[in-house]
């Protein structure tokens, strides 16, 4: 680590609780970024820095459109425990506050390269809405495109003349001419096609001289927007080699190394400024020692993401994933949850089989298919069991975190036919789950078009235009407190769309409970596919499975 001393203005950066931690043990290993649940002193710190948000009534109304912060837990060289508080972005119009650690880069500051050289961009941008903007140019594009319109009609009409010119001899070559009458019909048709040729030429030269000069207009523009586009991207490139990221062995990358093997190749708008990233890079200029940590929403859901106020969220994978993958080398961290199979001595349930189809309760925590981290799966385990089926078994998936009813085809040719059944919406599906704070009507429906949040995978979010439509219809079984029981049909099968149009805030804003993605996690998520019912596709007889859901 850096042998950098905590001194002047650093101090403040360094937090000590404020309330008493007794009873409270140090964590033995450092939080998984993408999935976890905030430590004891985590919490503690979080809730210390929104009291302190909270006096802030000069932010008042931009923290109350909502931003991502995050804690840090640290050991000091002297064996005190600390914390320290950052945001994502900027806040107030700056990336530095005296509570808050600093940006990695300050790319506001107001004689800096970023600054000088984005006003010189913002300056061709000027020069461009100019240009495009100009009366000239304007009256110019106007007058072409009535050149090419009136055009168009003349040549229009001359054809027009010239068919019915046709129609008009052929009729008196029907009727009988003499040769010398034959010879003028002749005559006049090659008279007409050479008008149409002059018209034509005539045309064609005066849209051509107009043309140019509206192409030479848009050549400058052209010219400019090019110039634009270098400088951009020489600007984000010398932005992104000033991000020099440690890690805890003093070890330091800038973000064109970190994200030169992924697969985007350069890193996207933002990397760097992130909550986390921010706190290990000042906890390992200072000789701080990483416990935990936590990132946490404040104040309104933005539109299209699912953020609800005070909650803890994952680490973005777009932005963060491969920088953390460096800055944490060297610390204990925790094993990814998702990586612990925590099903392999338990036997699959089987709820329904025939000779053609067989269905499972898939445990919580199970993937449906192989994954990427080579865990057992529901269809490997069918593999095991059904050794001569032919196609590829699972019919659809659950979401890794969701239990209950999984179809599976023993036959290629039933597994398309039962895929066909769900594609045409012929497949009844029911969810039983636990809603978190819900307060709303009894019944309803949920219509929310989603999409994929490219930045933060898996997540879902909710686009107007992007999002492909999603439909779902609920209904409430049971209240009880806080704790609202719901069953879900969903009429589309978009990937977290139960999830999504549960916890969004123009859905139910009420996340499922136990929703590490959209909500906060617990020991499981309260989602259980409870029923299915189809027509059989060998036998044609009505099939209906239920499982109840283990937490009704």
């Amino acid at each position: 680590m850096s042998q950098k001393e905590l001194t002047g203005n650093d101090t403040e950066k360094l937090h000590f609780f404020t309330h008493s931690t007794d009873g409270i043990t140090l964590p033995s290993v450092f939080t998984y970024p993408f999935h976890y649940t905030p430590h004891p002193l985590t919490q503690l710190a979080a809730r210390e820095v929104q009291a302190y948000l909270s006096e802030r009534k000069e932010w008042e109304e931009e923290l109350h459109q909502g931003k991502m912060f995050g804690v840090l837990v640290v050991r000091t060289p002297d064996n005190r425990t600390g914390y320290l508080a950052a945001f994502s972005g900027n806040l107030a119009g700056s990336n530095s506050h005296p509570f808050f650690v600093p940006p990695v880069y300050d790319l506001l500051q107001p004689d800096g390269f970023f600054r000088l050289e984005e006003a010189q961009i913002s300056q061709i941008n000027t020069r461009i809405r100019e240009l495009e903007q100009a009366s000239e140019y304007q009256s110019q594009k106007k007058e072409l495109l009535d050149l090419q319109e009136t055009g168009n009609r003349q040549l229009t009409a001359a054809k027009e003349a010239m068919r019915q010119a046709k129609q008009a001899r052929e009729k008196l070559r029907a009727a009988g001419v003499s040769p010398e009458t034959e010879a003028q019909l002749i005559k006049e048709s090659q008279f007409q096609k050479a008008e149409y040729k002059r018209l034509e030429k005539r045309i064609k030269n005066e849209i051509d001289t107009q043309a140019v000069l509206v192409h030479r207009h848009e050549a400058l523009i052209r010219q400019l927007k090019e110039e634009r586009k270098h400088r951009s991207a020489a600007l984000q490139l010398r932005l992104f080699q000033q991000f020099q990221m440690l890690n805890a062995k003093g070890e330091h990358k800038d973000l064109c190394q970190i994200f030169q093997d992924t697969p985007q190749g350069t890193p996207p708008a933002g990397a760097g400024e992130c909550a986390l990233p921010k706190l290990l890079q000042y906890a390992y200029q200072h000789q701080l020692y990483p416990l935990a940590m936590g990132e946490f929403w404040w104040g309104m859901s933005p539109k299209e993401e699912i953020r609800h106020h005070g909650h803890f969220y994952p680490s973005c994978k777009g932005k963060c994933a491969p920088i953390l993958a460096h800055m944490l080398i060297r610390l204990n961290v925790e094993k990814n949850p998702l990586e612990v199979d925590c099903h392999k001595d338990k036997e699959l349930e089987i709820v329904y089989e025939d000779e053609w189809i067989v269905a499972v309760n898939k445990p919580a925590g199970m993937l449906s298919v192989p994954g990427k981290n080579d865990l057992d799966s529901v269809c490997q385990r069918l593999q095991r069991l059904y050794p001569q089926a032919t196609g590829p078994l699972v019919v659809h998936r659950l979401d890794m975190a969701t239990s209950g009813i999984l179809l599976a085809a023993k036959t290629k040719e039933v597994h398309q036919q039962l895929q066909a059944l769900f594609a045409t919406r012929q497949m009844e599906k029911q969810y039983t789950a636990i809603l978190q704070g819900y307060h709303g009507n009894d019944e309803g429906d949920i219509s929310l078009p989603l999409m994929p949040d490219w930045n933060n995978r898996p997540c879902q979010m909710v686009h107007p235009t992007l999002g492909k439509p999603a439909l779902t219809h609920f209904r409430v079984i049971k209240r009880q407190g806080e704790k609202v029981w719901v069953t879900f049909w969903p009429h589309t099968g978009r990937t977290h769309q139960l999830r999504v149009h549960a916890a969004h805030a123009e859905g139910l804003y009420a996340p499922i409970a136990g929703d590490e993605l959209y909500g906060t996690k617990d020991k499981r998520l309260y989602l259980h596919a409870s029923y299915l019912s189809f027509v059989h596709p060998v036998t044609g007889k009505k099939v209906e499975i239920r499982v109840p859901a283990p937490f009704l």
